[in-house]
């Protein structure tokens, strides 16, 4: 094997407990899914032990399922290329600025907690002349990708989303692209290994918040449970215990720019990751579909998308 980060003891009786996770066959089901992976003409993919693990995990180590999962991440990213670009490198200048800005914040956790990490990205503090919806988003997608490799709260117990609307302008709310936001929460939840356990949208203007709920009919069902809107000045505590928010936030976790400086950081240390990447997609023209393992998938996206049904054998 590569290497596997050993878990902490709290995770790892998440992982016995809720996502059949035999300790001793880690290496053994890595190893499956890996040969599985290598045998797809179709398929150019990282294949890192870490990285393959996320989707076992993700799939309550369900083989098959997990052979589903990581073909969807990969065949997915082709429908959204708004997104899944030649963008999506370390070194872009809108990438860093995007990060120097504040615009996401990946919050750091205390050690010990096993809950689900959290994401604040606050959508009113961008120039809509600059940047559009779609490149906060690929910057969100780099480092949910990097939570893969080394979130373990990510993996095991999920992620939440927190839409901060504070400052938010008419051009904000125009750019924010409902569809394009359905088809990424569509693919964060079907093809992503990582589970996403909510998305909170926080300071709605009080005027906008029933119009802000109505956001709910371009998510999936599945999904629509699991958003909350909010024009409570105090719902972010609900959501976020106080002492990992930065202190912009009222908390005590540091400031904006301490938490922007360690994921710009981050992220430089994936680069050689994100520039093997831009050759790592799904090639529908070799893949090999046969009538006698056809499956019932259902397909993604719907009308908006070109997701093809998966073959898995």
């Amino acid at each position: 094997m590569n290497s596997v980060r050993p878990l902490r003891p709290t995770l790892q009786e998440i992982c016995i407990k809720e996502l059949n996770e035999v300790p001793q066959r880690l290496s053994q089901d890595i190893d499956a899914l890996r040969e599985w992976v290598l045998k797809q003409p179709h398929l150019r993919a990282c294949t890192d032990d870490q990285f393959l693990l996320a989707f076992l995990r993700g799939t309550k180590f369900s083989l098959e399922r997990a052979k589903e999962k990581f073909d969807r991440f990969y065949t997915l990213q082709a429908s959204i290329p708004e997104i899944f670009n030649d963008r999506r490198l370390t070194t872009d200048p809108q990438v860093l600025d995007i990060i120097r800005m504040g615009v996401i914040l990946q919050i750091p956790m205390d050690v010990e907690d096993s809950g689900p990490c959290v994401t604040i990205i606050r959508a009113g503090s961008y120039d809509t002349s600059k940047y559009k919806f779609q490149d906060i988003i690929r910057v969100g997608s780099m480092f949910g990708e990097i939570m893969m490799f080394e979130d373990d709260n990510a993996t095991v117990s999920g992620y939440v989303e927190v839409m901060d609307m504070t400052g938010v302008t008419g051009s904000h709310l125009f750019s924010l692209q409902p569809q394009l936001l359905s088809k990424f929460s569509t693919y964060a939840d079907e093809a992503m290994p990582t589970r996403q356990k909510g998305i909170h949208f926080i300071n709605v203007p009080a005027a906008f918040e029933t119009g802000f709920k109505s956001l709910r009919s371009f998510f999936p069902a599945k999904i629509k449970s699991r958003i909350s809107v909010s024009s409570d000045p105090t719902a972010i505590f609900n959501l976020v215990r106080r002492e990992y928010l930065p202190s912009e936030y009222g908390g005590t976790g540091g400031s904006i720019q301490d938490i922007s400086q360690a994921m710009e950081a981050k992220l430089s240390s994936y680069e050689s990751y994100f520039l093997e990447s831009q050759s790592f997609g799904a090639d529908n023209k070799l893949r090999a579909f046969k009538d006698n393992v056809r499956k019932n998938h259902r397909s993604s996206f719907g009308a908006v998308g070109s997701f093809r049904k998966l073959e898995i054998d």
